[in-house]
Order: structure tokens, then sequence, then C-alpha cells
């Protein structure tokens, strides 16, 4: 039987999100009532993945009792970097012990959202004979994520814009946050930080080796900025529901004529009597005063939202110590 492993890199420090990563880690952000991280662990466990390993540093005692010691039956392990981050390529040789008699290796973004074909993913890797395959999206928009990769027929030619290659390819796609390598190239790696697409992905280009690109049409949302995390998350949530519609999770409390449209409200929020939101994300502990209006705004969690204030584009979270929310506003990308 295939014996394949996982990492889930869930280590970062979430800067661009912040002061909301404050409080809450990536990896736990909720995302339809779960932590985003769930989505990836979901998808290893229908892939059958035997064993998944997930890294540790930015608030990671909260990751873990999140997550648990295990997911689905998938039993989790846990590389602790709180001494120092080693990045997306020096994770791997601090869990070579985890990975060894590994028959595959699935990389997975544990603060990316998507509806992971990951069955798949796994099936062209093995029926190719690419060092890596990686998953990359047919909808996101090259332009918002670097130009993306250069694809052509089916195969990854180079990563930066610069590369003659990036600039002849035919075809640019957005990687989308998950991999499939042999455990082998691990040993490539060098000990101590790295960045896996400098340190193994474009050395094994150079090298003559192929890496494969699956193309995917599914949702793939990088929440990596508060206004990427309110679109990915309302994609989500509202996924199936009729137009306008709102996902209310529950416990949720809803005063007399308030009108919420195309919202998440997770569990425990507050929205008072005669308060309208508009593409709002609350979280939970949330109170929205009477008659306030919210629009395309996340409302972190335990922040209160005066009666009748104005909120539009805004991430709002508790200030330290108390006193009025603390607002940034949702820049474009």
């Amino acid at each position: 039987m295939a014996r394949t492993r996982a990492l889930v890199l869930a280590a970062g420090l979430g800067e661009r999100l912040r002061p909301l990563t404050l409080e809450i880690p990536k990896p736990l952000l909720p995302v339809a009532g779960r932590p985003v991280a769930a989505y990836a662990l979901d998808a290893l466990a229908r892939a059958g993945c035997a064993a998944a390993a997930v890294n540790l540093h930015h608030l990671g005692g909260l990751v873990r009792a999140g997550l648990g010691e295990a997911w689905r039956g998938v039993p989790i392990h846990y590389s602790d970097e709180s001494r120092a981050l080693l990045g997306t390529g020096g994770a791997l040789p601090a869990l070579a012990g985890f990975l060894a008699g590994a028959d595959c290796l699935i990389l997975v973004n544990g603060d990316s959202l998507c509806r992971w074909p990951l069955e798949r993913l796994l099936a062209e890797h093995r029926r190719g004979r690419s060092a890596v395959t990686l998953l990359v999206s047919r909808r996101a928009d090259p332009g918002r994520f670097g130009g993306g990769v250069a694809i052509e027929r089916g195969r990854v030619v180079a990563f930066r814009r610069g590369a003659l290659a990036w600039q002849s390819a035919p075809a640019k796609r957005v990687f989308a946050g998950a991999a499939v390598l042999d455990p082998g190239l691990v040993a490539r790696l060098p000990p101590g930080a790295s960045d896996i697409v400098s340190a193994l992905y474009e050395p094994l280009l150079a090298d003559g080796h192929s890496i494969a690109a699956v193309e995917t049409a599914r949702a793939w949302h990088d929440l990596g900025t508060p206004r990427r995390y309110l679109e990915g998350a309302l994609e989500f949530a509202l996924a199936g529901l009729p137009p306008r519609a709102s996902r209310i999770g529950p416990g949720v409390e809803l005063g007399a004529r308030a009108r919420v449209e195309g919202c998440a409200l997770e569990a425990g929020a507050r929205v008072g009597p005669g308060a309208r939101l508009r593409r709002a994300l609350v979280l939970g502990g949330a109170h929205v005063g009477a008659g306030a209006r919210v629009v395309a705004s996340v409302v972190g969690p335990g922040v209160e939202i005066a009666p009748g204030a104005e909120v539009e584009a805004t991430l709002l979270t508790r200030a330290p110590g108390g006193g009025a929310p603390v607002a940034t506003p949702l820049e474009r990308d």
C-alpha cells in the first residue's frame, strides 16, 4: 500500500493580516465555522494520507490546540520552529525522520483556501515522470501574484519574470498552494532556513528535471491580506446559497429589523436592531450596534461597533487594553 505523508505549512507570521493575526494565527482563521487549515487536513484525509506534519512558530500553541493530535483519523505530528522560522524549504529537512519510508510527500499551504483536488494531484504525480507536481490555478489572476509561474505543455519552465523561459512561455498560472514530490528530494535541501523554490525547484529545472503542473478550475484563495481573507471566507461560506443570502452561524443574535446581505456571521456574533450589513464577515463574539452600517469589512472577534457607526472596507480588531476598535483599511492588492 502506498505510504503518503504530508506537511501542512502553518508557521507563517501573518504580518499583512495584523493586527488580526496577533490574536488568531492564520491557520485558525474562521471560514464557514471552521479553521482554514481544516480544509487542507480534510483533503489529506480523503486522499489517504498516512500522517500529516504541521510546522509551528507564531502562536504555535493555539494552532496545536485548535487542530488536535489527529484529524479524521490522520495522526498529526507537530514540528516546532519556535526558535527560528525555517521557511518552506527548511521545514522539510527538520522532518527527515517523520518522512522516512514515505513514497510520496504532499505539501499544502495551511493558510490557503481551496477545495483541494489532492487525490487527482497524487494520481497525476504517480502516473507521470516528474520529480515534483504542482497544483496551479486556472482562475486566479497571475497579475495579483507576481506574474505566476510559466507553463508549457503541462510543465513548469520558470518561476520568475526575469527568466527567458518565463517570458516566452505560452501560459502563466498561479501556484495554488499544493504540491507532491518524491521524498528523496529532501536530501537536496540545505540544513537551516531556505525557500523551496530557490533551494529545490529552480535547481531541479537547471539540472534538467521535470516539474509537472496540474491545473484546477476550483476556487483558490491566498488569505494573506484582509481583503483576500474577506473574499475567500465569503466565497466558501456562501457557496450554494441563493443570491444575497447570508450564512448565519450557531448562536448568532439578530435584532429586530436588522438586515444582512451576502454576509457570513460566525458563531456567537450579535447584530443589533436596525443594523445593516452587506458583504461583511463578522467573527465570533463581535457585536454590531443598533443602526450601524457595515459594508465589505471584517469585524474581528469580540469587537464592539458603536450604535449608528458607519464601517466600509475596513478590518476592525480589538484594541489592546480595551477602548475603540483598531480600524485598518482594506487596501487593494
